[in-house]
């Protein structure tokens, strides 16, 4: 896989849930699951992208994106993170996002 993105996850009672979300999120993008024991990396090519309002749907309405934060022990990529939602992105498509906002603006 050419520019992986996504979180490294320490292992607990949510894993599941979040990566059934970020399926869930992002349904044209293949999503590799690597258990390395002490963690677990969730990765895509380029781009992955999870909200809170379908971390929600598998925790509960009272789940916050920023309690991804405890769950999250590190990530491969640059990420952008609002108020509900979270992107992991690589720098090729970082760049793109920017130049076609630049245009469209």
């Amino acid at each position: 896989m050419k520019n992986p993105v996504g979180p490294v996850l320490r292992h607990g009672d949510e894993v599941d849930q979040i990566i059934a979300a970020l399926e869930d999120d992002n349904p044209d993008t293949e999503i590799e699951v690597i258990d390395r024991g002490a963690y677990i990396r969730i990765q895509a090519e380029d781009r992955l992208e999870l909200t809170e309002a379908t971390l929600q749907e598998y925790l509960g309405a009272d789940y916050r994106i920023r309690s991804l934060e405890v769950a999250m022990s590190s990530f491969a990529g640059r990420v952008r993170t609002g108020s509900d939602h979270i992107v992991w992105e690589s720098g090729n498509a970082a760049r793109h996002a920017a130049e076609t906002k630049g245009a469209t603006a």
